[in-house]
This record gives C-alpha cells, structure tokens and sequence, in this order.
C-alpha cells in the first residue's frame, strides 16, 4: 500500500502530539496522538478488508473492433470494467497498448465511488504486421488515505496481417489452377488406407496381412496391399530481394508470393506435413528453419513470412548493362563454354575467329551463378539434406539465368520442385500502358515458365494480379478479332 499525503499528515500529526505530550507531560496530548494513531489503524484495515471485496467484484474487458486487421489500420479499442457490488473507492484503469501499436489517447478509465461501470474506446492505429500483446490492466485502488496498484485482467492479443493483394491469380498460361497441397501418393504399396492389389501369399508375409474374403474367393491365400501414404517434407524458398518490391504499395510482388506462401502453410499444418523456410536477401541467406511438425515450427515459418520485408539492392561488379546476351538467357552451360573453346583454339578461320570471343566470355558463367544469392541458396540447403525434399521456390522473372540454373539444383537428387513466379509486367507502375508491348513481354515471360516446367519433376506456375492478367490477354483476343493474329 502506498501511503497519501492526508496519511502522512496524519502521522507527523500523530508523532509531534506524542512528543509534546513527553516534552509538556501532558495526558491530554498523549491521549490525542493515540486517537489519532488508532484512527489511521482502523482506516487501514477497512481499506484492505474492502478492497478485497473490490478486487473480486471487478472485471476488466479489452476488446478490438474487428479481429482481421491489416496494417495501417486503424481500429475501435474498448476498455470496459464491471463492479458486482458497490465500492467506497476510486478505481482507476490503464491498460497499456503493445509496443508497436500507437494511439492519440490514453486507453484509461476511472470508476468514481459508488459508480458500477464505466468504458472507453480510443481509436489505435497498427503499423507494424505481426501477433501483438496488450499489458495486463494496472488498477490503482485509493481512498483518502491510502492507495494500492495491481495487475488485474487478461492480456489481450491482436494479430495485424500485411496489407496485401485479394484477387490473386496462381495458374499457367493464364489459366487459373488449384494449388493442391496434402495427402501425397508415395508410389509404392505397403501399410495404408485405400487398397491396392491382391497378391498371393508369399513365404514371409505375416498371417494379418492375409486377405480372408478373397483367400476363400480364390482357394489359396492371397494378400491385399494398400497404397503407402506419405507426408512431404516441403522447404519454402521465398525471395526477397530488392526486385520484389516492384508493385503498388500493398500489391508488391512479394506481397502476392507471400500470400500464397501462408495459404500453402495453413494448407501443411492441417494436414501435419513437415515444413521448412530459407529466405534469400541479396547479400545471402537471411534465415532458415528446418522441415518439421511441431507447432512451434508452423508458427515461425508463418511470422518469418509475414515479418519478410524486401532487402537493400547490393551493387554487383558485372552489371545487366555489360553482359553479353549469352551470358543474360543462361542456356550455354560452362562445361559447354570450355568444350567449345577448346575445338576453336586450333582454328584459324573467320569463323573460328569471330565466335572465340563470345565463348571467351562464357566461362566465367558458372562462377557468376553460384555467387547469385538464390543459387547459393538452394546449393548451401542440398549440401545439409540427404533425403527427399519437395522444394517450393518463390521469386521473380528478373534473373532467369540464375532461375533455370537453381531449379536445375533444386530437382537433383530425385527431388519436387515447385516454381512460383511473379511475371515483373504485371507489377510495375505503367506497366500496361501500352498493351501491345505487356503482352509480348508477358509472352517472353511465359516462354521462360514453359522452359522451367518442361523439366522432369519441376512445375512452374505465375502468380499475379487477376485483373491485369485478364488485361494483357485481352490483347491477344483483341488482335485475334482484328485479323493480327
């Protein structure tokens, strides 16, 4: 309890009488300071009998407005407390709005003697995405003489999303698909839900793998089979370099990508596949967290994705602007560079001549891709695993060189790969301006998605805007009706 200045009136009155009645000896002075000593024991006692009953009668609400916030948002916050039974005190309520969260007001109530109830709202603003946590209401209990502050109430929790796209479209071609995710078939029989084939019964089979229906059926023992089931270990790549910030604010590129990603985690979570996340800035690996189940692990890959904000641009010694466009497409490997190069060396012809210097410029090839951050991404992942992994890759178009050499990586080994691109056409401001010069990019664009699918075990789809896809290739229906095409 902490004493008010009434109290400490009271006692310095109580100690000066008590020192005057010895000075004076005086009975009288003796007899006032115990009075009044006395009286200041009853007032506390009653205070900490009645603020017991005070505590348990109160309640303490927080509440927000809405429960799907995104960021910028600014909501509705309600402090509301309930008192059961009337109080002799004033009770006064702050409830501390999280860190991250900011407000003009202070989110505060008093509860004046013999008031029951009281509330207010003050609009809070939620820059920042994330999962945030109110301060446990402080209550400060006080009368004329005393005072005591207490945590009391639950702690309310908001979760902010970030502000991003609503019509996105995943598909291929402009054609709009399912992205499945789940029960995988593992191709091979064994133990099981859905039946397979019968066999027959083989030395070794144990007798409750036999099939009794169809062993009388057929008059010798058979077996059944199911198909295995099995979960797949997904990693989640996800790019965030500085060209994922093309786009109107709250439709970036990563912004659409990142919306897929938490849709295909809350997919994996339902279904108990394990899951891991490696994002990719330009200077490298920002983070990474290995495939499991727990759902500890489902969690922070979902606030590692929400938290994902795009890195800085790190200047490189050998630019877009002096590469050859050999060098740009990425379809000449290095061991092709030094292959050539070593027929041409005993050349003499124009020919020989003329091509010697493009292969020249080849050979450093390989040595620029592995230092791309993506590359060396996927290359730094392989090197820990063992097992099979289904590798799912979110990025852009900017780099497609880089892009065909990681997937070829990633699908090594037997693996998955799944390619979620954000065409750049789609995104950038004034980008459909002119329609004709968008849809022959987007064509660009789409050659390069069909090159990645036709890979064994790869699937590449585009994940864009509805409504400037349906753009673009309405150019196409418009030349078609024209005769253009």
């Amino acid at each position: 309890m902490y004493p008010t200045r009434q109290l400490w009136a009271a006692l310095l009155l109580t100690g000066f009488l008590a020192v005057l009645a010895v000075v004076t000896a005086n009975l009288l002075l003796l007899g006032g300071a115990g009075l009044v000593g006395a009286w200041v024991l009853v007032h506390q006692y009653q205070f900490t009998q009645t603020l017991e009953t005070t505590v348990d009668s109160l309640e303490i609400r927080q509440s927000v407005a809405r429960s799907g916030i995104r960021t910028n948002d600014t909501v509705p916050v309600t402090l509301t407390a309930t008192l059961e039974t009337d109080s002799p005190f004033t009770v006064e309520i702050e409830a501390g709005l999280p860190t991250a969260a900011a407000s003009d007001d202070q989110l505060s109530l008093t509860l004046e003697p013999g008031d029951s109830s009281a509330a207010r709202t003050v609009d809070v603003s939620w820059p920042i995405a994330g999962r945030h946590q109110f301060d446990e209401p402080t209550v400060t209990v006080s009368n004329e003489l005393v005072s005591e502050t207490l945590s009391l109430g639950e702690a309310s929790t908001v979760t902010v999303e970030p502000r991003g796209p609503r019509t996105i479209h995943v598909g291929e071609g402009g054609d709009r698909i399912a992205t499945a995710y789940g029960e995988h078939e593992a191709n091979r029989t064994g133990s099981g839900l859905d039946p397979a084939e019968i066999r027959e019964y083989v030395t070794g089979d144990t007798a409750d793998r036999i099939d009794w229906k169809s062993t009388a059926r057929l008059g010798t023992p058979h077996v059944r089979e199911f198909e295995a089931e099995t979960d797949r270990k997904t990693l989640f790549i996800v790019d965030h370099r500085a060209e994922l910030t093309t786009g109107p604010a709250g439709e970036t590129k990563l912004e659409y990508l990142r919306e897929v990603a938490l849709a295909m985690v809350a997919s994996a979570r339902r279904l108990g596949d394990p899951i891991g996340l490696l994002t990719v800035g330009d200077d490298g690996v920002t983070s990474r967290l290995e495939p499991a189940t727990t759902p500890a692990t489902y969690t922070r890959v979902r606030q590692g994705l929400l938290g994902l904000e795009p890195t800085a641009e790190v200047e490189s010694t050998t630019t877009a602007t002096n590469r050859h466009p050999l060098q740009m497409n990425g379809r000449l490997t290095a061991a092709d560079a030094r292959a050539s190069m070593a027929a041409l060396s005993g050349e003499t012809d124009t020919f020989a001549a003329t091509l010697r210097p493009f292969y020249a410029t080849r050979q450093g090839y390989r040595d620029r891709i592995e230092s791309e951050p993506l590359y060396g991404a996927v290359k730094t992942a392989r090197s820990r695993r063992t097992d099979t992994l289904w590798t799912v890759i979110f990025t852009d178009d900017s780099r497609p060189a880089e892009l065909r050499e990681t997937v070829k990586l990633a699908r090594s080994d037997g693996n998955t790969v799944l390619v979620l691109l954000a065409p750049t056409v789609l995104y950038e401001p004034g980008g459909l301006a002119d329609l004709e010069s968008a849809y022959d990019r987007y064509l660009e664009f789409e050659e390069l998605r069909r090159d990645l699918s036709r890979m064994s075990r790869v699937t590449a789809l585009e994940v864009g805007p509805t409504d400037r896809l349906s753009t673009v290739l309405s150019t196409n229906r418009t030349k078609t009706r024209g005769g253009r095409a």
